[in-house]
């Protein structure tokens, strides 16, 4: 005695159409979630090479002209912050940049001191070895997936390179 399987095929597809249609929904997410920590990378690169080439920057002050600028031209693409927001919702308070000096003798990397026998340049400071830009609290991205509830993701790259200025 044959059984008859009409029906089958489409049941079996409305069976597993929700998992695949899930499954794309979270590939595109995490698509999502790369593309911004790639474009966070490059703003970071942005500022750090800026600054790199920049001369006579101050590091040890915050509310330095050039790192201003650097932080302004990074964010909007113009160095009097005129231009539209690269990534919105991130501001220049949240990204940290450190002076970085690097130990011969140790072969390892330290913060430069505010000093004349550091990096301060208002006061015949050296320049740095290296220039460090990141976001320490990170960048936060909630990934959307249908019906799965998602905490934010704290997005922390880190740039470091060689600095250049003189």
């Amino acid at each position: 005695m044959r059984i008859p399987r009409r029906g089958s095929a489409a049941l079996e597809t409305v069976m597993v159409l929700p998992f695949l249609f899930v499954l794309l929904l979270g590939t595109v997410e995490i698509a999502k979630i790369t593309y911004t920590y790639y474009t966070l990378h490059k703003i970071l690169y942005s500022l750090a090479r800026y600054l790199g080439t920049q001369q006579g920057t101050n590091f040890c002050d915050p509310s330095d002209p050039a790192i201003l600028a650097a932080k302004n031209f990074a964010l909007t693409g113009a160095a009097d912050a005129g231009g539209t927001a690269i990534i919105s919702n991130l501001t220049a308070d949240m990204i940290a940049i450190r002076a970085e000096r690097l130990d011969a003798q140790a072969g390892t990397l330290s913060e430069c001191d505010c000093s004349s026998s550091g990096c301060d340049a208002s006061t015949g400071g050296l320049p740095p070895d290296f220039i460090a830009v990141s976001i320490p609290n990170g960048y936060e991205v909630t990934p959307h997936i249908l019906f799965l509830p998602a905490d934010p993701i704290p997005l922390k790259p880190k740039v470091r390179i060689p600095y250049g200025g003189t």
